[in-house]
């Protein structure tokens, strides 16, 4: 079988992302926005929402999610049968129409995340709220949520379909921020440490609220029944939730690209690493609670950061917590393309998604 053009789909998908977000504002992305406004609102009004929004899009990101979703439509698809131009297919084309539900709530969450955690920058620049006040990023990102299920309005389907694809973004969207609240609980109270089915709990309501979304609804619009599309969900939260294990390694040993070494650790997080350290030596909960304090008080450059990663690397939790989040993103891709597949010889689909993961994880 041929292979997918995995930049074709990037392609397409950046298209979609600047047809609802554009740099120029254009009579579709106002009336798709807005619907029919007065004379006297002009461009500049706009541009205080528009512009903070797609500057933080545009920076990078991976776009990992939107691709995940677009080759679970294509995997759809080719399961029940589809030999033709996979990029022809009404449904993967009605996939790469949706990608602004999964990556317009992830932009305006990492605005909002920067902002309850006091971040002061993000993939290497200055956050929203420093670089365009904390009223107009709180303000623009909470419209970036509401202004991506214009996508699915765009599309000439029945009724009951976006009602289907409207309730599942919803209920995904009041997840995230469940996982957010909880999350925030934590870190509000550094003597607080959640137990590790409680971390689980909140990273895949959190993280893996993304993946699960792009997955619903990859599988829905490339044929996909909603039974599937649910139980691939599931197996997406398990994705989500590894990468974020090992993005809190990483926070904890390279330092996150665009941040700095250890800055969970002032931002107060109960990370993996944390909880299978304190579950394995107790001993120590008292002292990383006291570098939490002093780090949340002193600030990045406090001894007590580096303390506290000493701690955590004489224990071995961070290693042991890189191998769980690794196998975890392992187990879960394969799980969820073998729902999928008949024979022991993978779809072009299946194999880009494998490919995809395996080119974002680090080596062990």
């Amino acid at each position: 079988m041929n292979s997918l053009d995995i930049t074709k789909i990037r392609n397409e998908i950046e298209n979609t992302l600047d047809t609802f977000l554009p740099q120029v504002q254009g009579e579709f992305f106002k009336t798709a926005a807005f619907g029919n406004l007065p004379e006297s609102v002009t461009e500049a009004h706009i541009d205080g929402l528009l512009t903070p929004c797609r500057n933080l899009m545009t920076l990078g990101g991976k776009r990992w999610r939107p691709v995940l979703q677009v080759l679970c439509a294509m995997m759809a698809a080719q399961a029940k049968g589809d030999t033709s131009d996979i990029f022809e297919n009404p449904g993967v084309k009605e996939s790469i129409r949706l990608t602004p539900l999964v990556e317009f709530v992830h932009t305006a969450s990492l605005i909002h995340d920067d902002i309850e955690d006091g971040a002061d920058s993000r993939r290497g620049k200055p956050c929203a709220h420093i670089t365009y006040g904390l009223d107009t990023a709180l303000n623009a990102g909470a419209w970036l949520y509401f202004l991506a299920p214009t996508a699915i309005d765009s599309l000439e389907l029945s009724a009951e379909k976006k009602n289907l694809y409207y309730s599942m973004f919803t209920m995904e969207l009041r997840r995230l921020h469940l996982g957010q609240a909880m999350d925030i609980y934590w870190h509000r109270n550094p003597d607080v440490f959640p137990t590790m089915a409680e971390y689980q709990a909140m990273v895949q309501n959190k993280t893996g609220t993304l993946s699960c979304l792009a997955v619903l609804l990859g599988i829905l619009s490339g044929g996909g029944t909603k039974e599937e599309a649910l139980k691939a969900g599931e197996i997406a939260r398990g994705i989500g939730e590894g990468f974020q294990i090992l993005d809190d390694v990483q926070n904890l040993t390279t330092g996150n690209p665009g941040k700095k070494r250890g800055d969970d650790i002032v931002e107060g997080k109960k990370s993996l690493p944390v909880l299978m350290h304190i579950s394995k030596y107790p001993e120590d909960k008292d002292k990383i609670a006291s570098c939490f304090k002093k780090a949340q008080k002193e600030g990045i450059m406090s001894c007590s950061v580096e303390e506290c990663i000493s701690i955590l690397e004489k224990g071995g939790c961070i290693k042991e917590a890189f191998g769980k989040g690794h196998a975890l993103v392992q187990d879960k891709t394969h799980e969820l393309v073998t729902m999928f597949e008949k024979s022991e010889e993978h779809s072009p689909a299946a194999t880009a998604i494998i490919s995809l993961f395996e080119a974002m994880l680090p080596k062990v």
